[in-house]
């Protein structure tokens, strides 16, 4: 399987700009060879990639990056090429692939050959073709017999410097089981981020103190006089706190993602369009940054990682279903309680939604149908968190103890 790796590097200021050389000198390369595509319809990426060696008898500075870099360069070219035609295919109104200006390019990749990762008096470094060890901040291992194919240096916004490395193991996933144990459902949303058939509901998480960094930070910035060296400092500033509110995010959306696909034999979703929710007025703020797309995008290759079935299935009335007998009942969104008039069956809103997401998944994979009797009775919260240990199964004594008791009521 194939895993990219995040680490942090520490250039020294020498070095630094050495980089943000190399990157400048790729992005030229490939606005050169977009200038040749323009004018050529008929190229490809093998054969603009054969014209390097004679470019760098008249270019000197080419002969300055690795040779390998130079050829993922013309490939980026080509795969943006691609991606342009495909998503016109697909029926979407696109344009023409733009000159990249300085900022617009922000990384170089090895592939193959050109680096090595080096442990020097017990600090890992990582060595690149044609530059210098740099430092890196090795926080995590890689997974044993694990081999490095390409390693990507990028710029981010803030300035700091990081490496991807993508690696390959030998090892095939685990094997998915053919009659899944553990199985849930999982409905996503706003006030709670997460709400499975466990009865687990996770809060989304709070952001405010950061968006609100951030938005002092910018309205600083509009203060500033444009290109000044206070502005570019305060730019700066502002692409820190965009940094912290991605970092955070994407922290929370890795331990809940991994959670759930290392925790479960099967997770069933909703297949949901992202892009096309956050497109849709009123609330879009609070939809993009749920950033469901990426937290479904991680389960997905998590689920696979860890031989877990993910299932995504579609999201249409799984609101209005009732999880216990099917009947459709409308409900305003402020509505949070479902209450079924056919069947009498009461429980929270989300976790009626998540019953219905795991029944359709089970029958999407497995073939199986609803059960016929109520698969769980949810206790409403106070608050508006709900743990698992106040979901009861069905048949289970405590159920039956509080059956009975409303009866005699």
């Amino acid at each position: 399987m194939n895993y990219n790796y995040r680490y942090r590097l520490h250039p020294s200021d020498a070095l630094a700009e050495q980089l943000a050389w190399t990157v400048d000198t790729c992005r030229q390369v490939y606005n050169h060879f977009l200038h040749r595509l323009n004018r050529n319809d008929d190229t490809s990426a093998y054969a603009e990639q054969k014209r390097l060696p004679d470019l760098k008898k008249w270019w000197d500075d080419l002969k300055q990056v690795h040779s390998k870099v130079l050829q993922k360069v013309v490939q980026r070219l080509y795969d943006n090429l691609s991606t342009l035609r495909s998503r016109k295919e697909n029926g979407y109104r696109v344009g023409t692939l733009n000159w990249k200006a300085p900022g617009e390019y922000r990384s170089f990749t090895y592939s193959q050959s050109g680096f090595k990762l080096k442990n020097t008096s017990g600090r890992t470094k990582l060595w690149l073709s044609k530059l210098e060890e740099i430092p890196v901040t090795f926080h995590r291992d890689l997974p044993d017999n694990a081999e490095i194919k390409t390693v990507t240096v990028k710029q981010e916004p803030t300035g700091k410097w990081y490496a991807i490395l993508g690696v390959e193991t030998p090892e095939d996933p685990p094997a998915k089981p053919e009659n899944p144990e553990r199985c849930v459902g999982i409905d996503v949303g706003i006030l709670k981020y997460a709400h499975d058939t466990d009865g687990t509901a996770v809060e989304s998480l709070g952001l405010s103190d950061e968006r609100e960094r951030l938005e002092r930070a910018q309205r600083d910035l509009s203060r500033k006089e444009h290109g000044s060296a206070n502005w570019k400092e305060q730019r700066r500033v502002v692409a820190e706190r965009h940094a912290d509110l991605k970092q955070k995010r994407r922290d929370f959306l890795h331990k809940l993602s991994n959670y759930y696909a290392t925790e479960y034999d099967l997770v069933a979703v909703e297949d949901l369009d992202a892009k096309g929710l956050v497109e849709l007025p009123g609330n879009s703020r609070n939809r993009a940054g749920a950033a469901w797309g990426t937290f479904l995008r991680m389960l997905e290759y998590k689920c696979d990682r860890e031989g877990t079935h993910f299932v995504a299935v579609d999201p249409r009335g799984t609101t209005k279903e009732c999880a216990a007998c099917g009947v459709s009942t409308e409900k305003p969104l402020w509505v949070r309680e479902h209450s079924c008039p056919a069947c009498g069956f009461k429980t929270d809103r989300d976790a009626n939604a998540a019953w219905n997401i795991l029944s359709r998944g089970v029958k999407k994979r497995l073939g199986a149908g609803r059960s016929e009797e109520t698969p769980v009775e949810t206790a409403l919260p106070v608050d508006t968190s709900v743990s698992a240990k106040r979901v009861v199964e069905t048949g289970s004594p405590t159920l039956k103890e509080r059956t009975a008791s409303a009866v005699s009521e």
